[in-house]
């Protein structure tokens, strides 16, 4: 059974990864302490090391960690180590913008093919390909996908969900605004903008 991480804790990763790909590249550090990071994400060293104590020994007491080696560790991990295929489902302005996102390349996700309902979207765009969504299960299991990321409306978000799930997808990255409602052997993340937005609204309300 495998030891159940806080989700928190994972995300927290992300971020670690990210100052020490920042420290190896622009500082050429070699060697770095906890207290050096988290310094940089104004966090305490204590739950940083109480982070990476979920997965092992990384760094050595008085010396600190390697950065190369602890981003490999990290990417290990974070399995991003690997190449994972995904899709995105409405090819609208957020769906476009996401398939074209750069960032996904550097976590080991690459964007092979959209899917939109649209004809006049199903077309090549500087090398990625939309289909209408008839195809989804057939270039799906053929392209070998599994991750779906859907930006479609919320009235065709379960539909869409569930034609997801027939053609294997493994984890759904879901835009639209509704909770959606899959099976629990599926990963996924609900990622609301206009809930996140609201926050945002709310905090400068404060400020008045």
């Amino acid at each position: 059974m495998h030891r159940r991480i806080p989700e928190e804790t994972i995300i927290r990763l992300s971020y670690y990864l990210r100052v020490l790909i920042y420290l190896k590249e622009e500082e050429r550090k070699e060697l770095v302490s906890s207290s050096e990071i988290a310094h940089i994400l104004k966090m305490s060293p204590h739950q940083l090391r109480k982070d990476l104590s979920y997965f092992g020994h990384f760094g050595k007491k008085g010396v600190g960690y390697s950065v190369s080696k602890l981003i490999q560790n990290l990417k290990e991990i974070l399995g991003l180590n690997k190449k994972w295929y995904a899709c995105v489902i409405g090819f609208g302005n957020l769906g476009k913008a996401l398939s074209f996102y750069k960032g996904f390349k550097d976590q080991g996700i690459f964007i092979k093919v959209a899917f939109d309902v649209n004809p006049k979207k199903i077309k090549n765009y500087s090398g990625l390909k939309v289909y209408p969504i008839e195809k989804m299960e057939e270039i799906i299991k053929k392209e070998k996908i599994k991750i779906g990321i859907v930006t479609v409306p919320k009235d065709v978000a379960k539909e869409i969900s569930n034609k997801l799930l027939k053609s294997g997808i493994k984890a759904i990255f879901n835009f639209a605004p509704i909770k959606l409602d899959l099976p629990k052997e599926i990963i996924f993340k609900n990622v609301d903008l206009s809930c996140q937005l609201a926050y945002l609204t709310y905090r400068l309300k404060l400020l008045e």
